[in-house]
């Protein structure tokens, strides 16, 4: 198709994401809406994802990964969440802890843990967020205080963990005291063990259960609490405190990047059901595809996908190349996330009194296009860092 083509990928690459598609239209389009509408954990479409060796697409070789860029790793994004969005938040989290412990692990951390996530024996997720503060991450409660032993005792509340249940590996935000003058110089990220499930999953930590959402079913959303988790300092990653704070942002600008590609999946999908809705859809004598305000409708909308996918693929490169794309992957997070939301509406509004029915697979779409624009931080958040980031690049004097 036309839409969300990539110039200049290697051979790999495009094979790579010829086979997630293909995996896409034959393994996930057609069971999609049933599991979301059950609210069912997509088990067999995750085995199928290991097989590929999806979990492993950015861990390097000597780890038993595929050694891909964030780039290859976006667009297969793009094509999972075409299919199912919340499928591509099953290899998200594991994705950004892997790249976490890739980036800033011991060696030690490394081998242990980055050869089992590449086949998905262990599945990561991240831990920033607490039930008393949405983006104010320098708030968190959650302590870990350090014991005669020198290993540390964790105990509060972390919200909003997606995988929660489903993974063995979580990477946890936690307040350290390192008697440094600044909040995020005492905040060190973790690297907590458990069982998958619900209840009491290691050691003084409990995951109570699936939190109630509005869409991005079949995942498990959660809380995590802790009450008194012994962890030992070699747990630490990079195995020394009060980095945390730095490392989880270097998280979440590739998880930026990966919302985006998202964002972008879920437009491409809304425009292709809104066209072809629109050819076979009938009023006054001829298909409402004829009809200038729809017309025009499908042009906005196909401008949008391509405009969401152009950005993310420029901030994933960035990315690739070294250097800093805090801007980058702001911008494209907003505008995929914004215009995420407008396409479906539009195509959502093609469909008329069928969109608002749970047979047509665009109200499953409109569901999920909310949660874009809170994932992985709000446009207005976008806003704070490119605006702050562009006035120091243009500043006068």
């Amino acid at each position: 198709m036309r839409l969300c083509e990539t110039d200049g990928l290697s051979d790999d690459q495009a094979e790579i994401i010829k086979a997630v598609r293909s995996f896409v239209e034959k393994e996930i389009l057609p069971v999609a809406t049933e599991l979301e509408h059950a609210d069912e954990y997509p088990q067999e479409i995750v085995d199928g994802l290991k097989e590929l060796g999806i979990f492993g697409l950015m861990i390097p070789e000597e780890y038993d990964g595929l050694g891909e860029s964030l780039l290859t790793y976006a667009l297969c994004v793009e094509e999972i969440a075409r299919g199912w969005m919340s499928v591509s938040g099953v290899i998200n989290t594991h994705f950004i802890v892997a790249y976490m412990l890739m980036r800033h692990g011991t060696e030690e951390q490394k081998k242990k843990y980055l050869p089992k996530m590449a086949t998905g024996e262990i599945r990561g997720a991240f831990s920033m967020s607490e039930p008393s503060l949405g983006s104010d991450v320098s708030a968190i409660k959650t302590k870990a205080t350090k014991q005669d032993d020198g290993g540390y005792s964790i105990t509060g509340q972390k919200m909003w963990l997606t995988n929660g249940g489903s993974s063995n590996l979580v990477a946890v935000l936690v307040k350290t005291d390192e008697g440094a003058d600044s909040v995020y110089k005492n905040m060190t990220t973790f690297l907590v063990e458990k069982e998958p499930g619900f209840g009491e999953t290691a050691q003084g930590v409990t995951v109570p259960g699936k939190i109630d959402k509005m869409g991005y079913k079949g995942i498990d959303t959660t809380e995590m609490v802790f009450e008194g988790h012994q962890i030992s300092a070699d747990q630490i990653l990079g195995g020394e405190p009060g980095k945390g704070f730095y490392q989880m942002m270097d998280g979440v600008e590739v998880g930026r990047v990966n919302v985006a590609a998202r964002a972008v999946g879920i437009a491409n999908r809304a425009f292709e059901l809104g066209a072809a809705y629109a050819q076979t859809r009938e009023t006054f004598g001829k298909p409402i595809a004829e009809h200038q305000a729809i017309l025009f409708r499908l042009a906005e909308m196909a401008t949008k996908v391509e405009t969401a996918h152009s950005m993310m693929v420029r901030a994933a490169r960035k990315k690739d190349a070294g250097e800093r794309n805090d801007v980058e992957a702001g911008m494209a997070k907003m505008v995929a996330s914004e215009y995420c939301n407008e396409v479906v509406q539009d195509s959502f509004r093609i469909h008329g009194g069928y969109g608002y029915s749970k047979e047509y697979e665009i109200e499953r779409l409109y569901r999920e296009a909310a949660f874009m624009l809170i994932g992985e931080g709000t446009s207005d958040i976008q806003k704070m860092i490119i605006g702050r980031a562009l006035l120091k690049e243009y500043k006068l004097g």
